[in-house]
C-alpha cells in the first residue's frame, strides 16, 4: 500500500496537499498512463484504498498503471486551506470547481515530472475515477484539457445542474393536484423534504473545504453534454454507475428524507441524470448507467470490489 505524502504546488507554495502515489507495474504502455481518483465532499482519499487493492489483485500478471489519490485543500489529510481563499467573505464558498481542476492539473504536472519522468503533461494518458462532486470535476477537467482523458469511471455523480429542492414537486405551486401523488407521499412530506434539501444539499450551502457549488449549474447545465474529446480525437471510455435504489432510500433516511420520497422522486431523477452522462462519449465507448449492488451514495465504501471490476474493464481497453 502506498504511503501518504505531502506536496506543495508550485502555483500555491504556501500550502501542502496530501497524496498517495502507486508506481506502475509494467514494462510497456502503462508507464504513460495515470489513474487519478477524485473524492466527493463526503469521503477523503482513504476511501479508495480497498478499491485500489482489489484492482491490483484483479490485474495480477497484467500491466498496472500508476495511481494517484489526493485530498483537496481543506479535506481529509490535507489540513491546509486553499491559500487563495484567505480573506474570502465566506470561507465556505472560497473557491469554485474551476480552481479545483486547475490545482489538479498542476498536481498531475508535478507528479508526472517527479515520479514518471514525463515533462510534457499532455503526453500523459489519464483515467479519472470519481465519486459525488468528483463526477462534476472530472467532466470539467476533460473539457478544460481536451485530448488528455482516455477513461472516466463516474460513481454516483453529483447532480451538477440541480438545486436538489426542485427534485420534489412544490405542493404550494399553482395548479398542484394532491390526488396525483404516489402512495405514501403527502403535501406535508413534500414541504418537509424541500425544506430539508434546501438546508443540506442546495448549492448555496457551503462546506468546510470551501468548494463552492453555486456556479456548477452554469458550468454544467446539461448532463448529456458537451461531448468529451479523448486522445486521438475520439471520445473517452465512459462508465456511469449509480447507487442501488433501495440502499440509497434507506441511507437517505439519515438525511431526513422518507423512503417513499426518495423512491418516487430522487432515484428516478438521479437515474435520468445518469442516462445523460453516458452520452458524453460515443455509444461504443459508453457503458451504463449501472446500479452498484447494495451501494448507497459512496459506492467505493459500500462495494469496492465493484469499483475495481469496472475500473479494470476500462483499463483493459486502454492498456
Amino acid at each position: 500500500m502506498a504511503e501518504f505524502q505531502h506536496i506543495r504546488l508550485t502555483t500555491k507554495p504556501t500550502a501542502q496537499i496530501s497524496y498517495s502515489f502507486h508506481p506502475a507495474v509494467s514494462a510497456s504502455t502503462a508507464k504513460s498512463v495515470l489513474v487519478v481518483f477524485l473524492n466527493g465532499l463526503g469521503l477523503p482519499q482513504v476511501s479508495w484504498v480497498r478499491s485500489i487493492a482489489q484492482l491490483k489483485e484483479l490485474r495480477q500478471g497484467a500491466d498496472i498503471p500508476a495511481i494517484l489519490t489526493y485530498d483537496r485543500f481543506g479535506q481529509g489529510q490535507t489540513t491546509d486551506r486553499d491559500p487563495n481563499d484567505e480573506g474570502a467573505a465566506d470561507p465556505s464558498h472560497g473557491h469554485d470547481s474551476i480552481a479545483v481542476i486547475h490545482d489538479l492539473r498542476q498536481l498531475i504536472t508535478q507528479i508526472a515530472a517527479e515520479n514518471l519522468g514525463i515533462s510534457d503533461v499532455d503526453s500523459l494518458t489519464l483515467v479519472l475515477v470519481s465519486n459525488s462532486i468528483g463526477g462534476a470535476l472530472v467532466r470539467l477537467y476533460a473539457q478544460e484539457y481536451p485530448g488528455t482523458v482516455a477513461g472516466l469511471l463516474i460513481l454516483d455523480s453529483y447532480l451538477a445542474n440541480s438545486d436538489f429542492v426542485s427534485v420534489f414537486p412544490d405542493p404550494d405551486a399553482e395548479g398542484f393536484d394532491p390526488s396525483t401523488l404516489p402512495e405514501g407521499v403527502t403535501p406535508e412530506l413534500l414541504r418537509a423534504a424541500r425544506e430539508r434539501t434546501k438546508q443540506i444539499l442546495h448549492p448555496d450551502v457551503g462546506n468546510k473545504e470551501g468548494l463552492s457549488r453555486k456556479n456548477l449549474r452554469t458550468l454544467l447545465p446539461d448532463s448529456d453534454g458537451p461531448v468529451l474529446q479523448g486522445p486521438g480525437g475520439s471520445g473517452p471510455y465512459v462508465t456511469v454507475v449509480g447507487h442501488d435504489f433501495e440502499t440509497f432510500a434507506e441511507e437517505s433516511l439519515q438525511l431526513g428524507l422518507p423512503k417513499p420520497l426518495t423512491l418516487a422522486y430522487l432515484n428516478p431523477y438521479w437515474h435520468r441524470f445518469n442516462e445523460g452522462l453516458v452520452k458524453l462519449t460515443q455509444p461504443e465507448k459508453s457503458k451504463g448507467p449501472l446500479q452498484a449492488p447494495n451501494s448507497g451514495h459512496f459506492i467505493q465504501k459500500d462495494n469496492p470490489a465493484f469499483v475495481a471490476q469496472e475500473l479494470n474493464e476500462i483499463l483493459s481497453k486502454i492498456l
